[in-house]
């Protein structure tokens, strides 16, 4: 196999992606007027690729293992550092709840999908639910809104958001583990 098998156009908008957490990161602390709005374009830019690379994969059918374990990686770096951006920006208990359960959900999902592929049979995985994929882009429009945060309708739309976006969040969770309820319960 060759590392063209490997990386191709959906992985390298992955890695764009990745790329990009660092970036808008270091434009969210910019002591300038025009940061939360770059650092939100930023931030937006990566999110349209998650969508992009995965269109991509089936459309042009370029699903590699690589970019399997990648893309989900690359998402949760993303949204955990945006989630504690927010936290640190808002440093109020009722922004802090919802990003705390949040992260703790991902962390939670990715290790129970990388954990059920390793035990199962036939390389069967948990696959992303639609809960998830609302989830995610109510989970986005939150982290949109809070991270520009320029008038205090957005910031009241982002709040709604991120509090929607916690309640998918826990829903999917117990949709995942319902599906793994079989291997999470086995014997050793």
């Amino acid at each position: 196999m060759f590392i063209t098998d490997v990386i191709n156009i959906p992985t390298y908008l992955t890695l764009f992606r990745l790329i990009m957490v660092p970036c808008f990161t270091t434009v969210f602390y910019l002591p300038m007027c025009w940061a939360p709005m770059v650092c939100t374009i930023i931030f937006f830019i990566a999110a349209i690729t998650d969508w992009i690379d995965g269109f991509l994969a089936r459309r042009l059918n370029q699903i590699t293992r690589f970019g399997g374990f990648l893309d989900p990686v690359v998402d949760k770096v993303m949204i955990v550092t945006a989630l504690v951006l927010i936290e640190e920006n808002f440093h109020v208990w009722w922004v802090t709840l919802p990003v705390s359960g949040m992260i703790i959900r991902e962390v939670i999902v990715l290790a129970l999908r990388e954990w059920v592929a390793e035990i199962s049979i036939n390389n069967k995985r948990i696959e992303v639910s639609y809960v998830s994929k609302i989830k995610t882009c109510v989970q986005m429009l939150a982290l949109t809104a809070l991270l520009w945060s320029p008038d205090i309708w957005i910031i009241t739309t982002g709040i709604v958001a991120l509090y929607v976006a916690v309640l998918l969040t826990f829903w999917s969770m117990i949709m995942y583990m319902y599906t793994a309820r079989h291997k999470l319960f086995l014997r050793c």
